[in-house]
């Protein structure tokens, strides 16, 4: 069993920056692949970006690429995702989340709005 959370979200205005942060706790985190989605209000929950469990590899969504990072730290059982130049379209509820095989959990999310 993992449990996630995420901090990090907040207000900021349109190009700012922001970093979300997500803690797991459980065993074997460096086994997950972990990923970031977000659902925006009357819209489905979306891929935003993944890394992979083995060799860090990173997948971005089309609208993100270029723009947000993803990273994690093993040690420390953590994952961040770096939002540079945020617009208004990303504004949404983010979530972390973290799958091996058929696991799959996911946190409880924290809201980033973009003000233009």
């Amino acid at each position: 069993q993992v449990q996630l959370v995420e901090s990090g979200g907040g207000l900021v205005q349109a190009g700012g920056s922001l970093r979300l942060s997500c803690a797991a706790s459980g065993r074997t985190f460096s086994l997950y692949r972990m990923g970031w989605f977000r659902q925006a209000p009357g819209k489905e929950r979306e891929f935003v970006a993944a890394i992979s469990a083995s060799d860090d590899t990173t997948h971005y969504a089309d609208a993100v690429k270029g723009r947000f990072s993803i990273s994690r730290d093993n040690a420390k059982d953590m994952v961040y995702l770096q939002m540079n130049n945020l617009t208004p379209e990303d504004t949404a509820v983010y979530y972390c989340n973290g799958r091996s095989g058929e696991l799959n959990f996911w946190g409880q999310g924290t809201q980033v709005t973009v003000s233009s």
